[in-house]
């Protein structure tokens, strides 16, 4: 099964390339991802300036755009052979709530969707950068969903967004297909003068919490489940998740001790 891998995190990550290392043992993936670290730029587009592509070694690309652009010139470039899932990650954090609409992540799977190909957004969901960043959990995770079958029964112009605890896999409790939750952040604004006396300011946000609902991804990745939340792109796109569901039950039991 041919896999397009993006990111946003740029080519080189290192979850981009345990998700490669990983699929690479049963699939046939292909990655086409940023030059350099496009964090947080959410679905923006090049049509302003030409995009470059960089074979950095076999099956690898680097895209000289945004995340959207890669999976766009990816889809390009595998046109003879039409990848069946685009796959964005593994994000080196979370993409929990209402961040998915700032994510860089979320909108290289939200383009794959655009272009009627099941998509999958992948984050590891850290506490701190100085913890062991287990990609090697989640790259598995991936695997599994693909060898479930999670990708088959994702609804037209609708995206997967997973959020994988950093633990190891047998320290998983679970998949829960989930809602999207609300994250909340203290949105300070920091402002300061530079050498030549002009004002300047940072972004400074603190991350508080979450709101209370025990149907969301947030709640279940906090509780060590693997969240599965389905993001539906347009009014009218199908709300039936019973075949995801399915594919969730035979997660859970590949997992069971």
């Amino acid at each position: 099964m041919r896999l397009l891998l993006a990111n946003d995190d740029g080519v080189t990550a290192p979850g981009i390339r345990a998700l490669y290392e990983e699929l690479k043992e049963a699939f046939d993936p292909v990655i086409v991802a940023p030059l350099e670290e496009r964090s947080t730029t959410g679905h923006s587009l090049s049509l302003d300036k030409p995009l470059r592509i960089e074979k950095l070694e076999p099956n690898v690309f680097g895209c000289s755009g945004f995340p959207g652009d890669c999976v766009l010139m990816g889809l390009h470039l595998l046109k003879d052979k039409r990848p069946e899932v685009v796959i964005s990650g593994i994000n080196r954090g979370a993409n929990l709530g209402q961040d998915l609409y700032y994510s860089g992540t979320v909108a290289a799977a939200r383009e794959g969707a655009f272009h009627k190909v099941p998509s999958i957004a992948v984050s590891l969901v850290f506490n701190s950068v100085v913890q062991v960043h287990r990609y090697h959990t989640a790259a598995k995770v991936i695997r599994l969903c693909l060898e479930n079958e999670l990708h088959k029964h994702i609804p037209l112009l609708t995206l997967i967004n997973i959020n994988v605890p950093n633990l190891e896999l047998a320290q998983i409790k679970g998949f829960k297909l989930t809602e999207i939750g609300f994250r909340r952040y203290s949105e300070e604004i920091h402002a300061r003068i530079d050498m030549r006396q002009r004002d300047y300011y940072w972004i400074a946000g603190l991350y508080e919490g979450f709101a209370e609902n025990p149907l969301s991804d947030c709640q279940a990745v906090h509780d060590g489940y693997v969240a599965i939340t389905p993001h539906s792109l347009v009014d009218g796109a199908s709300k039936d998740y019973s075949g995801l569901k399915s594919a969730i039950e035979r997660l859970n039991a590949t997992i069971a001790p």
